[in-house]
């Protein structure tokens, strides 16, 4: 049928011309972006699923960081409790020392010097040692009121740890409190300040197994969010990244089709006018 009004021809070679230059648009945006969905347009059900994604990876980013935290304030704690320790194995040397009947009343008095010089120490150093502000051996976090750690990426995800206390010079021997309230000035006194010093080691290492047994909770806590924000990762860019060979065949082929299509457009427009002219002659 030959008509003059209305180019079928060039109409749709118009339309493919279109449709081709929106394929190869969206091809140039994916290969330009790296990202298969760059609107809600694109693909609305898996965009809904990579927010969800990217929301949760955002939370276990978050954790991780309060995790690694957690263990950093524990680990200071703990070397805290080990630096004790040594000062506590030292205190027994110079009881053991002072228990002697061969150590002279001068010898004593020097030695006692150094015991109570160290006890300050022992009280220093429960009262001083902070992580990020916190004071973390002075009692502020005890049994009563513990520290809570945030580990995880949802509401009651936590570990809470009693920090407790040490301090060598009260006069109770309850948990963290040392007991240390003799002397070494006589031989009587270092000997029974040997069994003072036992108890107060025994009290410290089991402050310091605690310590340690939390550090390895948080260890395999950090790995654990390590290994599901990798893997919601992984999940994600299978949903939101550019397949590069997909989309660079999906651009060649929208090239193709689009001059192709420009080529027919030319070819129905300039048919049209040859109808035209042999009409007007």
């Amino acid at each position: 049928m030959l008509t003059i009004n209305t180019n079928n021809g060039a109409i749709t070679a118009a339309k493919a011309a279109k449709n081709a230059q929106k394929q190869m648009d969206q091809a140039m945006m994916r290969l330009s972006t790296g990202k298969r969905l760059n609107s809600a347009k694109d693909d609305p059900g898996s965009l809904t699923v990579a927010i969800r994604m990217t929301a949760e990876i955002n939370s276990l980013t978050t954790s991780l960081k309060n995790a690694s935290d957690a263990q950093s304030a524990v680990d200071t704690g703990e070397a805290a409790l080990a630096e004790i320790q040594v000062l506590l194995l030292r205190l027994r040397e110079l009881a053991v020392q002072s228990s002697t009947e061969t150590t002279t009343t001068a010898d004593r008095a020097a030695l006692n010097s150094e015991v109570s010089a160290l006890e300050t120490e022992i009280d220093r150093i429960g009262s001083s040692t902070t992580w990020g502000g916190i004071n973390l051996l002075n009692g502020t976090y005890s049994k009563a009121s513990p520290i809570v750690f945030q580990i995880g990426p949802n509401d009651g995800e936590t570990l809470s740890f009693t920090m407790g206390f040490v301090k060598a010079t009260a006069a109770t021997t309850a948990q963290g409190t040392l007991g240390l309230t003799s002397d070494v000035l006589t031989r009587t006194k270092a000997s029974a300040y040997i069994s003072t010093i036992d108890g107060a080691i025994s009290v410290v290492s089991s402050r310091r197994g605690s310590f340690g047994a939390v550090s390895n909770r948080l260890d395999s806590t950090i790995t654990n969010i390590r290994n599901m924000r990798a893997n919601i990762l992984s999940a994600k860019g299978q949903i939101e990244d550019t397949d590069y060979a997909v989309e660079t065949a999906n651009l060649a082929r929208a090239q193709i089709l689009l001059q192709a299509a420009t080529a027919m457009l030319s070819q129905a427009n300039a048919s049209k006018n040859l109808t035209m002219q042999l009409i007007n002659n």
